[in-house]
């Protein structure tokens, strides 16, 4: 479509008009058909463009259907952190612009002690959360002839649980959460071998990498609605942070809260396993994918599961 159009006028001549002379109300119903992304970058063409994409019935449309629990829980969050000390200074109410929420939204709430984070993805306005490995029950965690706790930019909480060995591997977590209406998979982030860098470059090391080999490591969840779903997986790649699908649930309520409850188990008392470092669980909408993660396809088998709709 050209920048403008020829028009006969009221005298009878041929004049110009172009996008400029839109009505924004005519603007604002096109971007509703556009992603966060692409409404931002329209909103540089011109003067309607730039007030079609600051209105409040645009981005409504893109905020999740209880965001006004989200804001109220990231308020709540922001005063338990002492006022924004996460970079999350700027408070927003129900009364804000939609865009300020949505934006605000955007930018990642850590609670829980900065142990649990949630944040709806940029591009189509899902929710995500991340629970950090300090917020998981780890059998023998405060051992340290077991576990060790790693300082790394490598986990968005700059540590994850490193296990050198164990006869008896277990970790559960669980969190309380209002998703809003929609499908949601889950699943645990994992690496084989302890990352660091030399030299600039990034290696891991594999000395304590043993006993995965014989048996898988089983994963399973389950609701306060009664979904509930396990995967197993051989635990195998090498030097790579691997997202493994634990399995998919449905909310249907954005007002009820729901409890999730997550584990991951592998018990061989014939020999020990270890050399992994535990990381986080992540619940993404399903069927997202986030470009910088890597997914394990080998999964071994799918128990029950309610199915996702």
């Amino acid at each position: 479509m050209g920048a403008g159009s020829s028009i006969l006028g009221a005298d009878g001549e041929w004049g110009m008009t172009s996008l400029g002379d839109m009505p924004e109300s005519c603007v604002a119903a096109v971007l509703l058909h556009l992603d966060p992304p692409e409404i931002c970058q329209v909103a540089r063409l011109n003067r309607a463009f730039r007030g079609a994409a600051s209105a409040d019935c645009v981005w409504a449309d893109k905020l999740p259907v209880n965001y006004r629990y989200l804001l109220a829980f990231a308020a709540a969050a922001d005063d338990e952190d002492g006022g924004g000390g996460h970079g999350n200074s700027k408070r927003c109410s129900p009364t804000s612009t939609k865009k300020d929420i949505y934006a605000r939204l955007c930018r990642p709430t850590p609670f829980d002690f900065g142990n649990k984070e949630f944040w709806i993805d940029k591009n189509k306005g899902g929710i995500c959360l991340c629970i950090s490995s300090k917020a998981m029950v780890i059998t023998g965690i405060d051992d340290r002839r077991y576990w060790s706790q790693l300082v790394t930019e490598e986990s968005r909480f700059h540590h994850v649980a490193y296990l050198q060995q164990i006869w008896w591997l277990e970790v559960d977590g669980e969190l309380d959460f209002c998703f809003p209406a929609g499908s949601y998979s889950i699943f645990f982030r994992l690496h084989l071998g302890r990352p660091y860098r030399r030299m600039g470059r990034r290696i891991w090391g594999t000395e304590h990498i043993h006993g995965w080999e014989s048996k898988p490591t089983r994963f399973q969840f389950s609701t306060s609605d009664e979904q509930h779903a396990t995967s197993e997986y051989h635990l195998e790649e090498q030097g790579s942070w691997i997202l493994y699908h634990v399995g998919d649930f449905a909310v249907s309520n954005s007002d009820e809260l729901m409890k999730l409850k997550f584990s991951m188990l592998q018990i061989d008392c014939t020999h020990t396993k270890g050399g992994l470092c535990v990381d986080s669980v992540l619940i993404y909408p399903k069927g997202y994918r986030h470009e910088k993660e890597k997914y394990s396809s080998h999964v071994l088998q799918n128990g029950r599961n309610t199915p996702a709709t």
